[in-house]
């Protein structure tokens, strides 16, 4: 009769300094661990009542300007560098790690329009008031030297948004028109317009970077192709849309911030009805930017919040605000995918965490494995009502929480008005439309 022993190594249970842990043998066996659940569940609690406890997601206030910043820019190259221009013309060079400014330029008379850095970091492009485009080089001026300008475009009509071809020596300017430029050139390539109305952004496709999206206050959401200098399709919307943004992840999808309180995530080639619609905003949204991920954006609206969408969900996973903050005109999450930086009307550039309750510095090892295990069970336990209700909750202000509570009265009154029109009518008269597609007035090809 042969009999099995069990034979253990004892060197394997010598802790190497009295700090280690002691290593226990465990049977992974879940017949002999009838509670393991009831345990996860217990854990898992704890873990998302902590998550709202460490959610401290604002870092620090970049304070310079004297007036309501208007646009920003990020550095292609560098992490801790971003650009900002205000309404009084002025445009600031900031190093996020100092979280001090590094330069300050008198750019223009009149707003700062729209502002984009070169692909390759060197220089950056800036529109204003003052009907010009302006290239300025990077680095500070040496001693003694001026702060001028490398290049000057004076315009015929005011540019209301400017953006740069992520490969080539191309730049976009949007006024009355989009206006594709060479950088040696004074005038432009090509002009393309479709309809006869201002055209307030224009966005370089980031991957198939020859397409262009714009957006004018006639309603319409514009594509471009560069290649044949002429418009592909337009999408008319209910309402004005502010901005758009490409995915950087993939190449057909944009997101649109439009002044109904809601953003619309299209797929370039089916615009009949968008991909989702994401409503959780109380006033018009401004801006919107991706993360570079692709996954999720973050949007800045007129009622003094920005919030983060994951691009597959109809509502927002995060909402911040603070009681100083005043409307958001511009937002931007940075390539680290780590931080997010608003810019508002009361003159002050806020930096944010991305992850409301992630530890900033380096993890150890055991943090690290804790940090991910608590991940694991909280998306085990994410659809349990006891947990959706904690990690759901968030505080707002109380002009914030009183409109959402009036628009959801409204929006039950209008679903209650086409219910019983729909009961009182003739059967098929009132047809079904998808929430997706009432937003929706045309598609032009």
């Amino acid at each position: 009769m042969r009999v099995k022993v069990l034979s253990r190594n004892p060197d394997d249970y010598v802790r190497d300094t009295k700090l280690d842990l002691q290593r226990v043998p465990r049977n992974y066996d879940p017949a002999l661990h009838p509670f393991e659940v009831a345990r996860e569940y217990t854990r898992a609690l704890n873990a998302t009542k902590l998550e709202r406890v460490f959610a401290k997601p604002f870092l620090t206030s970049l304070d310079g300007h004297r007036d309501g910043v208007n646009c920003m820019a990020k550095h292609p190259k560098s992490l801790s560098t971003v650009l900002s221009g205000a309404c009084d013309g002025e445009v600031k060079i900031w190093n996020l790690t100092k979280r001090q400014c590094i330069r300050t330029i008198q750019a223009h008379e009149g707003f700062v329009r729209g502002m984009c850095a070169r692909f390759c970091g060197t220089s950056f492009f800036t529109v204003g008031d003052d009907k010009t485009v302006k290239q300025w080089k990077m680095e500070s001026p040496e001693y003694g030297e001026e702060e001028e300008p490398i290049h000057t475009i004076l315009g015929k009509t005011v540019y209301t948004g400017i953006d740069h071809h992520w490969k080539e020596p191309v730049f976009a300017t949007c006024g009355h028109q989009v206006d594709i430029w060479d950088e040696q050139r004074t005038s432009p390539k090509c002009s393309l317009t479709w309809g006869f109305d201002s055209i307030s952004s224009v966005k370089f496709n980031p991957i198939e970077t020859y397409l262009l999206g714009s957006c004018a206050s006639d309603r319409n959401i514009v594509l471009y192709d560069m290649r044949k200098s002429t418009p592909l399709k337009k999408v008319i919307l209910n309402m004005r849309t502010n901005t758009l943004c490409w995915n950087p992840m993939e190449a057909f999808i944009f997101t649109a911030a439009n002044e109904d309180y809601n953003l619309y995530t299209f797929d370039m080639r089916f615009l009949e009805s968008p991909v989702m619609v994401h409503m959780d905003h109380v006033s018009a949204v401004l801006d919107v930017d991706y993360s570079p991920t692709g996954k999720e954006f973050v949007s800045a609206s007129f009622d003094k919040s920005i919030r983060i969408f994951p691009v597959d969900k109809g509502h927002s996973r995060e909402v911040y605000h603070t009681k100083r903050m005043q409307h958001v005109i511009t937002v931007k999450w940075t390539s680290d995918n780590k931080y997010i930086l608003c810019g508002s009307d009361e003159m002050n550039i806020r930096l944010w965490k991305a992850n409301a309750s992630e530890k900033l510095g380096v993890l150890a090892p055991r943090e690290k494995a804790a940090m991910n295990y608590n991940q694991k069970l909280k998306e085990k336990f994410q659809f349990h009502p006891q947990i959706r209700r904690i990690a759901q909750h968030r505080h707002l202000p109380k002009s914030i929480y009183c409109q959402i509570k009036e628009q959801r009265i409204m929006r039950e009154a209008r679903r209650r008005k086409e219910l019983n029109r729909r009961k009182h009518s003739k059967p098929g008269s009132v047809p079904l439309v998808p929430e997706r597609k009432k937003h929706i007035v045309a598609v032009v090809k």
